[in-house]
């Protein structure tokens, strides 16, 4: 108690000498006091050298701070705050999500707690971990990370996979396409491309099941995802309360095809085309073990946030960002046009290896994944004490990997707010420094298939469609994604030249 009594004075002590009298010195008083309540806790560690940065107030931390910058469309100044206060770091103290956290900004501190798996574990925040399922690859240790990335590889990315997959995709893309462009009306943009991206997610997935099923996911889905990235209060009113719910209901849906599909697993042909659910009902690891009905509803329901959200996301800002930059627009169309040129006569539409052959989309997808960070961070939690770059990282502190900090940091990148697919004819990113999908063995298992519905998407759009915006400079929105704020409202033609 004498230890506490000397500390508290010595800040107060401090805060008056620095800024004298009034409420901003009680605040600052307060901002101490919090820092020193949970540095303290470390009991001897607390001389370690932890990072320089700042906890925020008692109880909210830095969480007040975090949320109003995305509010109003200043994502990067949470961090600028940091660096013009500390210097160029990479590394800094906070308090988010209800937990002392380190952030990090920089290609050293970042791949550290990307790669290592014996010092880090899965870190996410309360309502992500229990919204995407304790048994998806959010929150597994990796030893049974790595069975489950194992035993669903071949279905999720395998090339043969892939290639069944692709075929849909073209059709629903096509289909969708022509139906925005027929209607003649202003229509968000965003939203349709959300729709497309989860009819076939769904479909990958589920492939059999009827219209009322999917119908019915989508709408759960979508409250689900609103709690993603909420605070876990869970109260009525609250995003978290909602998207709580919602998954018990997308859990029901799924739990009833799985006990379908194993009523009728006797009566399925061998040479029948299998979607997803199949394939994950029949996998085996090597000592025969297989999928139990949990975590099978978990990987789906995570696979529908990475395979639908996020591609929806990216698909959107790379047609957005070519039509802002109409050199770029030109380039990327030649390139689809002279696919068109060589394709033989007898084949219908795209086919799989072409989209190999796809150099320069390939850049601007790239490109966007790092301007606009679809992922604006992802957690980890250090499972012992753990120094990097000079820093004492606590063990069960959480660390924030803060992906905007890497991409768009101009010690790595030339001018790094700006769209330029070109920078790639030149650049080859430090180890470190490009980090879309992650890192290590918790790479993101979905990014060849994201990739290839991307590359699908724009290799028709391009050739076959226009877009129209009715608000070219509407303001951008960041939570939960990065996104304009009326969903992108426009009118698709079909293009002149198609």
């Amino acid at each position: 108690m004498l230890r506490i009594r000397d500390n508290m004075a010595r800040m107060i002590k401090e805060d008056r000498t620095c800024k004298p009298g009034g409420l901003v010195a009680v605040c600052l008083i307060l901002k101490r006091a919090n820092e020193w309540y949970h540095v303290s806790m470390l009991g001897r560690k607390q001389y370690y050298s932890l990072p320089p940065g700042d906890m925020g107030w008692p109880l909210i931390g830095n969480m007040l701070s975090f949320l109003i910058t995305f509010k109003f469309g200043y994502p990067d100044s949470f961090i600028s705050n940091f660096v013009t206060r500390f210097g160029r770091t990479g590394i800094y103290k906070a308090y988010l999500f209800g937990s002392p956290t380190i952030i990090v900004t920089a290609p050293e501190t970042c791949r550290p707690a990307l790669m290592d798996d014996t010092q880090f574990k899965p870190g996410w925040p309360k309502s992500t971990f229990e919204l995407m399922g304790r048994k998806s690859f959010l929150g597994l240790s990796a030893e049974e990370h790595k069975r489950l990335r194992r035993l669903t590889a071949a279905p999720i990315s395998g090339k043969k996979a892939l290639s069944t997959y692709h075929e849909f995709m073209k059709d629903v893309i096509v289909s969708s396409l022509d139906e925005l462009a027929e209607a003649e009306r202003p229509v968000e943009f965003f939203t349709e491309v959300r729709k497309i991206t989860f009819k076939i997610i769904v479909h990958i997935f589920l492939g059999g099941e009827s219209g009322p099923i999917i119908d019915s996911m989508k709408e759960e889905y979508t409250k689900l995802n609103c709690g993603l990235r909420a605070m876990a209060i869970n109260l009525p009113g609250f995003a978290y309360h909602k998207a709580l719910k919602a998954r018990k209901k997308l859990v029901k849906i799924l739990q009833d095809v799985i006990d379908r599909r194993r009523v009728k697993k006797e009566k399925i042909l061998l040479q029948e085309k299998k979607d997803m659910m199949d394939l994950l009902l029949d996998v085996e690891d090597d000592d025969g073990r297989k999928l139990d009905d949990e975590e099978i509803a978990d990987v789906i329901l995570m696979y529908l946030n990475a395979g639908h959200e996020s591609t929806a996301h990216a698909t959107l800002w790379a047609i957005l960002f070519l039509y802002e930059h109409p050199e770029y627009l030109q380039k990327a169309k030649a390139e689809q046009e002279e696919i068109l040129r060589r394709r033989s006569p007898t084949e219908e539409g795209l086919s799989f290896k072409e989209i190999k052959q796809m150099e320069y989309l390939s850049k601007v997808i790239d490109e966007t994944l790092r301007v606009v960070n679809v992922s604006l961070f992802t957690c980890r939690e250090a499972k012992t004490d753990v120094n990097i770059c000079g820093y004492t990282i606590p063990e069960g502190w959480k660390v924030l990997i803060w992906f905007r900090g890497v991409h768009l940091d101009s010690e790595h990148y030339q001018n790094p707010k700006e769209f330029n697919p070109s920078r790639w004819n030149e650049i080859k990113p430090r180890k470190g420094a490009f980090i879309p999908f992650g890192a290590g063995s918790r790479l993101c298992p979905g990014s060849d298939l994201t990739k290839l519905e991307l590359s699908t998407f724009l290799h028709y759009f391009l050739l076959y469609y226009e877009l129209e915006r009715l608000n070219p400079g509407c303001a951008v929105g960041y939570l939960p994604h990065t996104r304009p704020k009326d969903n992108c409202l426009a009118k698709v033609k079909k293009s002149l030249s198609a």
